[in-house]
């Protein structure tokens, strides 16, 4: 059992909460079975498994005390898993986000893609980091079905599609315009957004093929990033089926 809050996984769990030593160690850590149960259906195999003491539960027991000091959780947790963040090219018909700095957005916006497309969420400069603790939280082990990777806008397929708050098309005549131009067989658009303050920088909405804009009710500014998505990926994804509902 461990004991001591020197003990080299207990520090790695720690170090890991960072940025900084995910990038480094290349790893990150979740926390709850529902989580743990979650990356190992969908193949993966943990790293370390830390439980706590007498819990009947299989991995290195730890002191409770212990395990509980190094959990991001406020209420502690029964069981830390360390994963290694994997390596990889987004599939086709992916999210690209740029400049979401939310962490609980970006882990919301990876479920929402494991739920309605075949692609990946690739996460652009300025966004938070998807393996972080919230917002691996926020995917409810989504991210394990459809893991996020990090790049620019040159590592999503074309055609593109930029959602803008303000000023572009019709959403519904921009994707079936991409898809008509795409032509039979070709990967759905890729849907581009950008944080809620500043939106898509001007170079990123230039690579795209298209302009569009979710109409709100009058006096609304505008709609949550994680929402929008949603939005944007359910109307993808049945136009693309050819449908219209």
């Amino acid at each position: 059992m461990i004991t001591s809050s020197d003990n080299s996984k207990l520090s790695l769990v720690r170090k890991l909460q960072a940025r900084k030593w995910r990038e480094r160690e290349g790893a990150f850590v979740t926390e709850g079975e529902d989580l743990l149960e979650a990356g190992r259906a969908a193949g993966w195999e943990p790293r370390e498994v830390l439980v706590p003491a007498g819990s009947g539960l299989a991995g290195d027991e730890v002191e409770p005390d212990l395990l509980d000091s190094i959990s991001a959780l406020g209420s502690g947790t029964r069981v830390i898993a360390v994963w290694a963040i994997p390596e990889g090219e987004p599939a086709a018909g992916a999210v690209y986000l740029h400049g979401v700095s939310d962490p609980g957005n970006v882990g919301t916006i990876v479920r929402t893609v494991a739920a309605l497309s075949g692609g990946a969420a690739v996460i652009g400069p300025g966004s938070a980091d998807p393996y972080s603790p919230k917002a691996v939280r926020a995917t409810m082990g989504a991210l394990f079905a459809a893991p996020p990777v990090r790049g620019g806008i040159d590592a999503t397929a074309t055609p593109r599609l930029a959602l803008v708050a303000h000023g572009g098309e019709d959403l519904d005549g921009a994707i079936a315009g991409l898809i008509d131009m795409a032509g039979d067989g070709a990967s759905p658009p890729t849907l581009c957004l950008g944080g809620e303050r500043d939106g898509l920088p001007h170079d990123v909405v230039e690579r795209c093929d298209a302009v569009a804009t979710i109409p709100v009710r009058s006096g609304a500014e505008s709609l949550n990033v994680a929402a929008a998505a949603a939005i944007g990926l359910q109307r993808i994804s049945s136009l693309a089926a050819g449908g219209d509902g």
